[in-house]
């Protein structure tokens, strides 16, 4: 009896060791809180869990694993194996996908951002390019056009710009440039202090995020219609934690990433959007709309310079950079 009991109690012991060598968890970073912005990796974590019965689990974290800015850094030491960042936050660091950042690209929708991502993503000089940080690219953060909410007197026309402090980064700080505007570049958790106290006297954001972040309960005023591009925030993960799944959970990790994306751009669209236009008029704040012509100049003037700038920048790095900005333009001429 004692020898089938010992018996017993092995094969109980044996079974939990092998559940255990089984059991994936990864822990994800993330910042500021759960939001629109961060709804497909919520979704991704609800599927992977889904799929595997539990036995792989994504631990989203909001600002406990590291700055936003240091993300990349920390999949890179394997810190911790899932995390989102944002290209315009170190340019230096991930230079292939900024071209996804040029001022007026003419993307017109979320559904066409998320393809003209994963076709940047997909490119070897881009695999490559985040390679050196051991990080692969697995999903964007799709963002519809950013506009500014700002204090003060709202600007009239583009030559109103001139010396405005602004929260802008990458293409879109270097469009603001072109208006004379100074932008500044910081990341989303610090932006409501900094306008708060006069260091920035507009900030440049899509929708969510001025909700989230606070912008529009001090803010004055917002431009409908500036449109001067979008930020590129993707989802990367650890290149050796992708390797080192089982074959059944990185299949469950792989094939759940349209499917979280579909429901990000589902809950962006509806209640994001929705949520939008009366938050600006519970709060009283100026729609400033741009003439047509305005627009046209400000795309002359912005466009054509920051694409040159940065082929040639990038081309002296030693990236494809024309190749990258004739595909991703050819791309969106196709699209539209």
């Amino acid at each position: 009896m004692q020898k089938h009991l010992k018996r017993a109690a092995l094969a109980a012991l044996s079974l939990t060791i092998a559940s255990e060598a089984m059991a994936d968890q990864w822990n994800v970073s993330l910042w500021g809180k759960r939001r629109a912005f961060t709804e497909h990796v919520e979704k991704l974590a609800e599927l992977v869990s889904e799929k595997t019965n539990g036995e792989f689990t994504l631990n989203i974290s909001y600002g406990g694993l590291s700055k936003n800015k240091e993300n990349l850094d920390g999949i890179s030491i394997g810190a911790f194996e899932m995390a989102q960042f944002c290209a315009g936050y170190h340019r230096d660091k991930n230079p292939s996908i900024t071209v996804l950042e040029l001022p007026f690209l003419g993307v017109t929708s979320l559904e066409q951002e998320i393809e003209l991502s994963m076709a940047v993503y997909e490119h070897p000089a881009v695999v490559k390019d985040l390679a050196r940080w051991d990080a692969t690219l697995l999903m964007p953060s799709p963002l519809p056009q950013y506009n500014l909410v700002g204090v003060g007197d709202a600007p009239k026309t583009l030559a109103d710009f001139e010396g405005l402090s602004v929260r802008a980064t990458g293409g879109i700080g270097k469009a603001m440039e072109t208006v004379g505007a100074v932008p500044t570049s910081m990341s989303a958790s610090e932006v409501r202090q900094a306008m708060d106290s006069g260091i920035v006297k507009a900030v440049s954001f899509a929708p969510h995020a001025h909700m989230s972040f606070g912008t529009i309960e001090n803010g004055k005023w917002w431009t409908t219609n500036l449109n001067p591009g979008t930020v590129n925030c993707p989802v990367v993960v650890n290149t050796l934690a992708l390797e080192s799944l089982s074959d059944d959970h990185r299949d469950a990790l792989l094939s759940s990433v349209d499917e979280a994306l579909d429901h990000y751009v589902s809950h962006y669209n509806g209640q994001t959007m929705e949520a939008w236009g009366p938050a600006l008029e519970e709060r009283g704040i100026e729609q400033v709309t741009f003439s047509d012509t305005e627009i046209a100049s400000f795309k002359e003037a912005a466009a054509a310079p920051a694409a040159a700038a940065w082929i040639e920048e990038n081309t002296k790095r030693g990236l494809p950079a024309q190749e990258l900005y004739d595909m991703v333009t050819g791309k969106i001429a196709a699209a539209n």
